[in-house]
């Protein structure tokens, strides 16, 4: 495990210097990082927000309590597993690696595809409507999200490409990735990323353009986990709006599936630690974010065409 040093992070064009930020703290000798503590707390307000949400609109609220304890563990399975498929050559060498999320590494598409599954399964068996279940539990799901994003700013990961401009975040060139030190060679990276031009020019223009802050190396780039902590905010009190106002039941889901969607694309076009499909030079999560918002709007247009119809 990379224990990440006591060093700053900078936010020279907001004045802001957050002095020591740790990854983690040790208890009884055990490394606990804020990154699993991050998830965790996302997950207990998704909770509390869940439950909300089911009395606001008549629900049992039990009904979602069973299926949360079930969905938090296959959610965090798939996000895992996601993960893995899409960056096996991390763990090629150290498959025992795969069993260790302090240092990171869930994708959170993996999650979700994951209690999307076990929300279907689950309905199926207890006999509950899929599609309210949906609209009531992605408020919570995205309450998960806005908390979570936030162990990603804790490991000093999820950070987008070199920027200037008013919420550049300067990190420790020695606590983020080895692509960034000056220690791995331009022939290496260009084995890396090979077939990916785009990914190896945003790595490159950090690497020239490193900051030196009283005699300490920084890279400077955007703080994407910020971005998209910030958009699921925004989304969040859209959907919790909007969930007394819509035409059926399964309208909330889609509209945080479109919501969320458009915002990743935008996001994770600025992200330099993509996951991309087999050998090609697409990242998986634009291109999933994509086929869901098409498809959750053609869904979305034909219920609401079968309703004026009647």
């Amino acid at each position: 495990m990379r224990i990440v040093l006591n060093t700053d992070i900078n936010f020279p064009n907001l004045g802001l210097k957050l002095e020591n930020v740790l990854s983690g703290f040790d208890v009884f000798g055990y490394r606990i990082a804020f990154y699993g503590v991050a998830i965790g707390i996302g997950m207990l307000l998704g909770w509390f927000i869940v439950e909300w949400m089911a009395k606001r609109t008549g629900q049992n609220s039990e009904i979602y309590l069973d299926f949360a304890l079930i969905a938090i563990v296959t959610s965090v399975i798939g996000a895992r597993l996601f993960y893995v498929v899409f960056a096996w050559e991390t763990f090629a060498d150290n498959p025992l690696s795969i069993f260790n999320l302090r240092t990171g590494g869930l994708a959170i598409y993996g999650g979700i595809i994951s209690a999307i599954i076990t929300a279907f399964i689950y309905c199926k068996i207890k006999k509950y409507s899929f599609w309210l279940l949906a609209d009531t539990a992605c408020v919570g799901l995205i309450t998960g999200q806005i908390i979570g994003r936030w162990g990603n700013f804790f490991n000093r990961e999820a950070f987008g490409m070199y920027t200037n401009g008013l919420f550049a975040m300067q990190l420790d060139r020695r606590d983020v990735s080895y692509v960034f030190r000056e220690s791995t060679s331009i022939t290496k990276l260009k084995d890396i990323y090979a077939g990916k031009k785009a990914a190896f020019d945003r790595i490159m223009e950090i690497r020239n353009n490193i900051v030196k802050v009283d005699g300490v190396d920084y890279i400077q780039v955007h703080p994407t986990f910020l971005y998209e902590s910030v958009w699921n905010f925004c989304l969040l009190v859209i959907l919790v709006l909007y969930t007394k106002h819509k035409k059926f039941d399964g309208e909330v889901i889609l509209l945080y599936l479109i919501g969320y969607g458009l915002g990743r694309i935008w996001i994770e076009g600025l992200r330099t630690d993509q996951l991309f499909l087999w050998g090609t030079p697409i990242a998986v999560s634009q291109l999933l974010s994509a086929v869901l918002v098409i498809s959750a709007i053609v869904i979305m247009i034909c219920k609401r065409r079968k309703l004026s119809a009647k």
